[in-house]
Parts: structure tokens; sequence; C-alpha cells
């Protein structure tokens, strides 16, 4: 069970990825009957650090206290891409792997991690600025550039900035449940991320855009996941030719129609998965994959897990599962 989170500051840390860890695992919610965890920033290299924003942060707590740590984060920093770092830190996170303990890195939190060989053989990410200087710092390591997060065993890696609300959200998710999660999200006055189950890479879902041409249809689509869509149809509500609707389609959403709908219909069955006792054939027509067969396809494809597993892991034992 996670109790204590430790988030390792080094010189020019970036205040906002540490202000993410401290939000979602330093904040005291136990008046709402959330988690409460024994959270400590943790510095690296010396009491008073020097923020890439220019001021600076003091903390009592050295490297000692990492020892304790089920969590240890590492937010971003300005250079951290091409400099060194203490052998101590670097020790201390492999005991700290080595004792069952997880490693959260925020954007290029991550070189910390590859210095300390825990990427080595491991998926992994960053922000996708320094995902090929990941790669070149760090050969061995597995460098996906086009994710939001990679969890792999006790390594997780985020991409930049606001992707660390959405893996420090998936860790509560693991630890305690969606339902916590959820409380915790709309706490923050965030979108709870609906991630892959086991998967190990967790696609973001697409954004929403204010369409200048589009956006009623994709309201509408949103609405009617459960039927038979084409292009042709699509076009016909937008009064558009197919070919000029899918065009504008990519070019508003950065993604065809086709694609933008399976993932709606992957994100609405991992909620009602998660929500309801519906059998898999029943959220299978709710969400538009026809049968148990069809989402079982694409949700195998899409996030590496079958519906069953992803239930289990994130809503237990349920009645009715087909």
């Amino acid at each position: 069970m996670l109790k204590n989170v430790a988030a390792v500051l080094l010189d020019e840390v970036h205040p906002f990825e540490l202000g993410v860890v401290s939000e979602v695992f330093g904040l005291d919610r136990g008046d709402d009957g959330l988690p409460v965890y024994d959270f400590a920033a943790v510095s690296a290299e010396g009491p008073t650090l020097r923020t890439h924003a220019g001021f600076t942060i003091s903390t009592p707590y050295g490297l000692e206290r990492l020892e304790e740590a089920d969590l240890i984060a590492i937010p971003t920093g300005g250079s951290y891409e091409v400099r060194d770092y203490p052998e101590e830190l670097l020790d201390a996170l492999r005991r700290a792997v080595d004792r069952g303990a997880r490693v959260l890195s925020v954007c290029t939190g991550a070189f910390v991690l590859g210095a300390a060989g825990l990427l080595d053989g491991r998926h992994c990410t960053t922000h996708w600025r320094h995902t090929q200087a990941l790669a070149r710092r760090h050969p061995r390591a597995l460098v996906d550039p086009d994710v939001l997060y990679v969890d792999e065993g006790p390594v997780i890696t985020s991409a930049g900035t606001a992707a660390a609300i959405d893996a420090c959200l998936h860790v509560v998710r693991q630890e305690h449940g969606p339902e916590i999660a959820n409380q915790v999200a709309r706490r923050m006055v965030v979108p709870p991320h609906r991630d892959g189950g086991q998967a190990q890479y967790i696609e973001r879902p697409l954004p929403r855009t204010s369409c200048d041409t589009v956006g009623d249809v994709l309201s509408w689509m949103e609405r009617h996941l459960d039927r038979e869509l084409t292009v042709e149809q699509l076009a016909d509500r937008a009064h558009m030719s197919p070919r000029t609707f899918a065009r504008r389609f990519q070019q508003e959403t950065g993604t065809t129609p086709y694609r933008w709908l399976l993932r709606q219909r992957v994100l609405l069955s991992q909620e009602l998965l998660e929500s309801t006792d519906d059998t898999v054939d029943a959220i299978a027509g709710r969400a538009g994959f026809g049968n148990a067969a069809g989402l079982r396809h694409h949700f195998l494809r899409t996030l590496g897990t079958t519906p069953n597993a992803y239930r289990r892991t994130f809503r237990g034992p349920v009645r009715g599962v087909a």
C-alpha cells in the first residue's frame, strides 16, 4: 500500500512539475475520506536549491529520506538532459527499486532514471522535445515519443508538464481504485484520465478543440457512439462532401473520423467497465462495438489488455460479467 512519497529536488527544478506531485500526494484530504500520504520534498544537492523560475526552495530533508519511501518522484529541471547527477542519488534510486519501491519521472526527470540504469531494457518516455536526446544518451532505453506516460513495473515515466497529472492519478488509481482517483481529480479540477489497464502505453484521449466546422458533428458523434456511422453520413450532417469533411476533420482534430470514433468508444467502454455491472456484451453494444468479440479485439489492440482484465484491475469482481 502506498503510504510514503518523496519528491527529489535537483538544482533548477521546475516549480509546476514539483507542484503537481505535491498537489496529488502532499495535500491532506483526509476530511474528504481520501488517502493521506507521508510526503516530503528531498534535496539531492544541499538544503537550498534554485528553481527554473529564479526563486529558491529550502527543505530539511536529505537523501536518507528516500530509504523509507514507497514512491519516489523526480520532477523535471532546466538542464537535466545535459548534466550529471550525484552518485548518492543514483545509488538511492537503485536501492529503492531493488526493495520494491516505485519511481516516477516527470519530463526530463527521466534522464535521472536513465543515469541510474533504471531505463535499460524498459519502455519509457519524456517530453517529445527530449526523446531523441534520451535515446542517444541511454541507448538501451526503449523510448517512445508518442505517449502520455509509460508504466512498466516499478518505473513510471511521463511526458511534459500536465502529463505529470495523468501519471500521478494513474498511481492513485492503481493503489486505491477509480473512485478515489476520480475524487482527487475533481478536487484538482482536472479530468480523470482513464488509462489502459495493464497496457504499458497509455495514450492521451483526443483533446477537445474549438472546431470551426466539425464541432457540432463531434458532439453528435459522442451522443451516438452506439450507431453504425459512416463518413458519408457524417459529411451529410456537416453539409459537406465526404472528401471535404474528411479533410476538415483531420485538420481540426488531428485524426481521422474512424480513429476518433474508435478512441471514444474505447474510453466509453472503460468507463462502463469501471462504473456498471453490465456484461461485456451489453457494454459492447452501448459503445458501438456490436458484440463482446469486437470489443475484446479493439480493447486488446488499443490498450494491450482485455475488458475483463481491465475490470478486475480497476473495479474488482463484478456481478454478471460475461
